[in-house]
């Protein structure tokens, strides 16, 4: 009999914005995003809950977000803190297990099938973490136990804020089932939407198709989707990965000048290298901006940073950064582009084998 394998993923709740609210009192209970503000043409970054029950998201325009809440607050950016705390976070997962990967600042999965104390319930390692990391930082984390990384990560997500969710091996078919599209790791907007187009908007729907009429549509992520459908998921969880790269690109009907105008643009293709980067597993630790003009010059920005780069309000706002370093220039541009490289993909090797002998918990 094959062993089931414990995985849990934890996310930090709004980590950001929860950041501000936590070393500022007077912005506690109070709608605020981590960005730029209207005045700078500035963007969202990350949003509190509080802010999020207005509509307002990441990669929004500041602009529109303080038309949706005249009274929010805008908190710049403070890379360092954030840095210095998801380390802190880090160190409490490597009491448990070596086997962390890090996704970006606020979240990473952890394989606790055996494990530095021998605590045989995931379930009670999460509960502990959650504990632990509230205890030293004052932040608040989601988590998600399972027995594969695509249901832990979707586990985590279901009970927000200061969620706990296990999705146990009997219960798994139904819920994947009953799932909406978009909620499936990989599916982003563009592909929701083709998915929409034949029928399928649930996992009971996406059930019915065969791998290779999936692949037939979808390409080499096909196989994935199928997989997901079934509740299946081989990615292991892999600490040190291989390098690669992948980038998003958009030419403009009509050449750009206006600077809020390419931030807009700026937010749409972080977005689009989210769903991207998802669909092949990676993230990476290098962004690069590219900026094509009229007469067709073409400049690039880079920065490389130690955490993790793959969700798309990291990807906005570093993009952001590296837009406002470019020397002024009163040329038009003709074509945005964002990439990340210093990343790999994970490794995609078959689950371990060998004697169950516990409860999956």
């Amino acid at each position: 009999m094959s062993t089931l394998r414990k995985i849990i993923h934890i996310d930090m709740d709004a980590f950001y914005a929860s950041v501000e609210q936590r070393d500022n009192p007077a912005f506690r209970g109070k709608p605020l995003v981590v960005g730029g503000t209207p005045q700078q043409r500035g963007a969202v970054a990350a949003a509190s809950y509080e802010a999020r029950r207005y509509g307002i998201h990441s990669a929004m325009p500041s602009r529109l977000a303080i038309q949706k809440c005249r009274d929010l607050i805008f908190a710049p950016p403070r890379f360092d803190v954030y840095k210095a705390i998801s380390e802190q976070i880090y160190q409490i997962f490597l009491a448990y297990t070596d086997l962390v990967e890090p996704l970006a600042l606020d979240e990473a999965y952890l394989e606790v099938t055996s494990n530095k104390l021998d605590i045989p319930s995931a379930s009670l390692i999460a509960r502990q973490i959650k504990v632990t990391i509230f205890e030293q930082t004052g932040l608040t984390a989601s988590a998600g136990v399972s027995y594969n990384k695509f249901l832990a990560k979707l586990a985590s997500g279901l009970n927000k804020p200061d969620g706990f969710c296990l999705i146990q091996p009997h219960a798994a078919e139904a819920l994947v089932e009953s799932l909406p599209i978009e909620q499936f790791y990989g599916v982003g907007k563009v592909t929701a939407e083709r998915m929409h187009a034949l029928g399928i908007r649930t996992g009971a729907d996406l059930k019915q198709w065969t791998a290779i009429d999936l692949a037939r549509h979808f390409g080499k992520h096909g196989h994935f989707y199928y997989q997901m459908a079934h509740g299946q998921d081989t990615r292991q969880v892999v600490p040190n990965r291989s390098r690669k790269s992948v980038g998003v690109e958009t030419s403009f009907l009509e050449d750009l000048s206006d600077l809020d105008a390419l931030v807009e643009q700026l937010g749409m293709l972080s977005k689009a290298l989210q769903e991207r980067l998802e669909k092949n597993q990676l993230a990476g630790h290098t962004l690069i901006l590219k900026l094509k003009y009229a007469d067709l010059q073409q400049l690039t920005r880079s920065r490389t940073v130690p955490e993790l780069l793959y969700k798309a309000e990291s990807l906005f706002l570093l993009g952001q950064q590296l837009l406002k370093s470019l020397p002024p220039d009163e040329r038009r541009v003709r074509l945005l582009g964002l990439s990340v490289s210093n990343f790999s993909k994970e490794d995609e090797s078959t689950i371990h084998t060998g004697q169950l002998t516990l409860e999956f918990t």
